[in-house]
């Protein structure tokens, strides 16, 4: 089976392979000159012939097999172009680049073995050529060349650990980036689920008190002009308020920068729920309201418990607009706020067949459970429907 290749080693570009290939060549054609200079020895024929054919054509191949195979069988290429060597002096530069190879890899147990094939076939001397080295002993020799290959190895241990550091440096930039790209779309979705939720509390309440108005225009032929005027008169400011409030949002899904520049809206008070009651009174709702709250809560308990509110009398309009909805709020700082909304069954089977998306409790649901509060509803045994929340109010 073929060696793994490292995760951290790059393509070789064009470049890549060209400068390897000449210092290769340039290595091994030192050491081809070196014998060819070597006046201390007799040449015959057969030296000859292997000197200038033979000797270049084994290093050649040796180099072309080396850059092919050494990252698929790193180990066996520098051993095998170690012992080549031993035959032809040009093949040099081809096994000096194998053991580069191999140490890029930092496989201590993979650069020792090839270092020590390196080390003997560079001692060896070459049958052919019958080279000695006069006056060196053995014990000065090997010190050297072993001087050569730590060379060797330091320089491709150092190629690799600068190649692992920048593979760490892309995968970190990699997965910054793409963790950055997964943020941003949360944030555009929690903002897109947060307009939707907007919207659905802005214009349900505000249509439907226009449909309740249009209702009782259409079904009570007793309503005398000013009370038939006066429907049309709250219809058409609801109407309006209702295309101001979807402007606005829908100017926020065209220019998100707005909500930066654009001041903040006023926000409700406790009071502000006592309004929406009479509102909804107004529209000919029967609605009643027990407060127990003599403080005023910290601003998200009020936001959230006037959204609940005003959600909860838009279910009961569309659902038991028939009905007497009861709203009790209580509290005081320390036990938090309590707010219940009830209403008995619909006379009418239906309500008023207004539609809905279904989704009004499941905001309702994530509105107070950011708030850190509590929510329950469920339907009563004469067949009402009954709201519970539960909002923290420290002291």
């Amino acid at each position: 089976m073929p060696a793994a290749v490292d995760a951290v080693t790059p393509p070789r570009s064009r470049w890549g392979i060209t400068w390897r290939v000449l210092l290769a060549l340039l290595l091994g054609g030192i050491v081809w000159l070196a014998v060819a200079f070597d006046a201390s020895r007799s040449v015959d024929e057969v030296e000859i012939v292997w000197f200038w054919a033979i000797d270049p054509a084994i290093g050649l191949a040796t180099l072309a097999a080396t850059l092919a195979l050494s990252r698929r069988y790193p180990v066996p290429v520098g051993v095998a172009t170690a012992a080549v060597q031993i035959v032809s002096s040009v093949a040099f530069g081809a096994a000096l680049l194998a053991l580069g190879s191999v140490a890029t890899r930092r496989r201590w147990k993979e650069i020792a073995v090839v270092a020590a094939v390196d080390l003997v076939a560079f001692k060896i001397a070459n049958p052919i050529y019958s080279v000695t080295v006069e006056g060196v002993p053995w014990w000065v020799q090997v010190p050297v060349l072993a001087l050569g290959i730590g060379m060797v190895v330091a320089v491709g241990v150092a190629v690799g650990q600068r190649r692992a550091l920048l593979a760490g440096l892309r995968e970190r930039a990699e997965t910054a980036e793409r963790e950055q790209a997964a943020r941003v779309e949360a944030t555009r979705i929690a903002e897109r689920n947060r307009i939707a939720r907007d919207m659905h509390d802005v214009l349900a309440h505000r249509i439907s008190l226009v449909a309740m108005h249009a209702a009782a225009v259409g079904y009570r032929p007793d309503l005398s002009p000013g009370e038939r005027q006066e429907a049309m008169r709250t219809i058409e400011e609801n109407a309006r308020l209702a295309l101001q409030e979807l402007r606005e949002v829908l100017g926020v899904l065209r220019d998100p920068s707005a909500i930066a520049e654009s001041p903040d809206p006023p926000q409700p008070r406790i009071g502000d729920i006592a309004a929406l009651v009479e509102e909804s009174r107004a529209a000919g709702m029967h609605v009643d309201l027990v407060e127990a709250v003599d403080a005023d809560p910290p601003s998200m308990v009020v936001q959230t418990a006037h959204r609940v509110v005003r959600e909860a009398l838009t279910n009961a309009r569309k659902h038991a607009p028939d009905t007497r909805v009861t709203v009790s709020l209580a509290g005081e700082p320390g036990d938090g706020l309590a707010l219940r909304v009830t209403n008995p069954a619909p006379l009418r089977p239906g309500g008023a067949g207004l539609p809905g998306a279904g989704l009004g409790l499941v905001g309702l649901t994530e509105r107070v459970e950011t708030a850190g509060g509590r929510i329950s509803h469920q339907r009563r045994a004469d067949g009402g429907f009954e709201l519970a929340v539960w909002l923290p109010w420290s002291a």
